[in-house]
């Protein structure tokens, strides 16, 4: 059996064996396997290769050029022209290549099929004018896309009868491996797109080895590959974590507050981001220039009220998470419920307009927020960063195992041992969106889960 006629697409084989160890023992999904290993390779080294172009243009564009023209530094109206010419690159992008820049982030996270090849360039381009201007957004969806699409792209050059089913699998794998090391484990990664694609019965295994295998290959390229440029790996790390004391009657009480202020909080962020949006798709190109000099202003704002750099409320908040544990002490209460402010409305206003990822963001606003929260008494700073991260990461995409993953492997074993508290924070979080969220009379189609508020892609 070739490649082509495995068959298997989302959950569900088509033409394939329906006793999963059957399928297991086909000479086809061997070659599948060898398949998704030999993709690992090349689709990281691209994955490798746009994150390093991201991290090299905000540092030319926020660093480099305010001192190439004769700033000491960059002025603190900085934001402003450099945002501009962001939103203005990204809408030319969106409305004149094909694709749409990718998936709008304001619908959500979602793991659909595939893009086609011809709209890999503006899903690029997108991205890089978003991110490298400074927009609130992550690299991990515009990777999603474009792993899966040089995945089926490449496998459609050399067997061009390709089924359509079997195409979903390569896709995935492409996508497994393109965001493998992003969050700092293989694991992690696969984990979210297993829970953000809906897939299971019995055939869950052995639909998702290929993804995992080239998960596992994907690791291994970007820890050489970070090892051999000298640029790092890129992965999602918090240094300097102190040890996590076992959980209170008190933070079991904090447990339920945060679960129920991210709830809202996370609410409030997906009903205003798909606001704007609903208004931004009309007039793409003036009212993306328009978010993006609201995302200027409020990081500009934040800077003149604290004194701290712009950078803590632009950009995804990746890189910005160690620094937010380690230099907590250096924030007042007042300054970290005025960082979770701005960063929200630049958050929004972002994902309106922008293309990129939006989930660090929000693990930076629950960190922000429970960071605010441990000033009182009765809660940890540990305690309260993982709650707060895994409670804001359900409230924007409803995956709850992912997020107490996130919150709790981020951290090593201190988070381990706050694992019970990141839990409850979770759930009561998880159960109040769903009953805060409106119930859309569209389902969301056969192996392409969205995860989000808005229309589904």
């Amino acid at each position: 059996m070739s490649v082509g006629q495995s068959g298997m697409a989302g959950g569900t084989p088509a033409t394939a064996p329906r006793d999963p160890s059957a399928l297991l023992r086909s000479r086809g999904y061997l070659k599948l396997l060898v398949l998704a290993a030999l993709l690992g390779v090349p689709v990281c080294a691209v994955a490798f290769g746009f994150l390093a172009v991201v991290q090299e243009l905000q540092s030319l564009v926020q660093h480099d050029l305010p001192r190439a023209l004769g700033f000491a530094g960059a002025p603190v109206w900085w934001p402003l022209p450099v945002l501009a010419v962001g939103g203005l690159l990204t809408a030319v992008v969106i409305r004149y290549l094909p694709g749409n820049g990718g998936h709008e982030p304001a619908d959500g996270f979602a793991v659909g099929g595939a893009p086609a090849v011809s709209a890999l360039p503006g899903i690029a381009l997108a991205a890089l004018a978003s991110l490298g201007s400074g927009a609130v957004l992550g690299p991990e969806a515009p990777l999603i896309a474009l792993g899966g699409g040089l995945a089926v792209g490449v496998v459609r050059l050399l067997q061009r009868d390709l089924t359509d089913q079997a195409a979903g699998v390569v896709g995935a794998a492409g996508s497994f491996a393109a965001v493998s090391a992003l969050l700092g484990s293989p694991l992690l990664g696969a984990f979210l797109l297993m829970e953000a694609s809906g897939l299971g019965g019995a055939m869950l295994g052995a639909v998702l080895v290929p993804g995992l295998l080239a998960a596992g290959i994907g690791a291994l390229i970007f820890t050489g590959l970070g090892d051999w440029s000298g640029l790092g790996t890129y992965a999602l790390t918090v240094h300097g974590v102190p040890k996590a004391t076992d959980p209170s009657l008190p933070e079991f009480g904090w447990a339920l507050a945060i679960g129920v202020g991210a709830a809202v909080l996370g609410f409030g962020v997906r009903r205003l981001a798909v606001l704007l949006k609903n208004r931004v798709v009309p007039h793409r190109l003036p009212a993306t220039v328009a978010m993006a000099l609201v995302v200027g202003a409020l990081a500009i704002a934040f800077s003149e009220a604290t004194g701290k750099p712009v950078a803590e409320v632009l950009n995804s908040g990746q890189s910005a998470l160690g620094t937010l544990f380690e230099d907590s002490t250096g924030y007042s209460a007042a300054a970290l419920v005025l960082l979770v402010a701005c960063k929200s409305l630049a958050y929004c206003a972002s994902l309106s307009s922008f293309r990129g990822g939006p989930i660090f963001p929000a693990m930076f606003l629950g960190a922000a927020g429970g960071m605010a929260l441990s000033q009182l008494p009765g809660l940890t700073a540990t305690a309260a960063f993982a709650m707060g991260i895994g409670a804001m990461t359900v409230a924007m995409f409803r995956l709850p195992m992912t997020a107490v993953l996130l919150a709790t492997l981020l951290l090593g074993r201190p988070g381990l041992t706050v694992m019970p508290l990141v839990i409850v924070a979770v759930v009561v979080a998880y159960v109040l969106t769903a009953r805060l969220t409106p119930v859309s009379g569209t389902a969301p189609r056969s192996g392409a889960a969205v995860a989000g508020e808005g229309t589904r892609p």
